[in-house]
């Protein structure tokens, strides 16, 4: 024997409804959770079903002293199905109008856009064109070592990188001597650790290389003509 199949939604808040509709009283929750399963609608769902009924204006309910009661009567239900009513066509017809204009709007765009020997000649010189740009585009990718600002701009870390490399050297010169001056017992220790750290007797200022002294040179000479 195959399962009942349970009351929707729907089918449990036209079974609440009937119970007021039948009777025209008011109830506590707790009396319509007693009157729910006699109609199909189980305890446990009662409270929901109303609160939904409730939101939908198909239920009042109000606050008296500590008890909160629950009413609704055909006439009032009516009504309000009746404003429901209203309001659906009241935005169907405005749906209307909104599709009118859209399709009026849409129209006027069309004009001008119709097929013809002209427009498809625009539309094949637009393509051409815009085929020519991102050419153009690739191609100055291209030239981009050659760009006067990005030239600046590496004349200008070349000086800096070597500025601060000699910077650097000098304050290690002036370590070792200071070290000698001040530890002469130590000298060999000295002279062990320097070689440990790289500070051989070929440690000297850096020089730009041709390359390097090319590109200030360059520099220089565009920044005054």
């Amino acid at each position: 024997m195959s399962k009942k199949r349970g009351l929707s939604l729907e089918e449990k808040r036209e079974k609440i409804l009937q119970i007021f509709y039948e009777s025209q009283d008011f109830f506590l929750l707790k009396e319509l959770e007693k009157l729910g399963p006699k109609k199909g609608v189980i305890t446990q769902s009662v409270k929901d079903v109303v609160q939904s009924l409730v939101d939908d204006d198909l239920v009042s309910k109000d606050k008296i002293g500590t008890s909160v009661y629950f009413w609704s009567l055909p006439s009032c239900a009516g009504n309000q199905l009746r404003n429901v009513q209203r309001k659906l066509e009241s935005d169907l017809e405005n749906s209307k109008k909104k599709f009118v204009e859209l399709v009026d709007k849409c129209n006027e765009l069309k004009k001008g856009r119709e097929e013809s020997d002209e427009r498809e000649t625009a539309l094949a010189e637009l393509k051409a064109i815009e085929l020519k740009h991102n050419e153009l585009k690739e191609e100055m990718v291209q030239y981009a070592d050659n760009d006067p600002a990005a030239f600046e701009a590496m004349k200008k870390a070349i000086e800096v990188a070597h500025g601060a490399a000699n910077r650097w050297t000098d304050n290690i010169f002036t370590m070792r001597q200071w070290c000698s001056n001040n530890f002469p017992e130590a000298k060999e220790q000295l002279e062990h650790m320097y070689k440990e750290i790289g500070i051989t007797d070929y440690f000297d200022y850096v020089e730009l290389s041709p390359a390097a002294i090319q590109i200030c040179a360059v520099g220089d000479e565009e920044g005054n003509p």
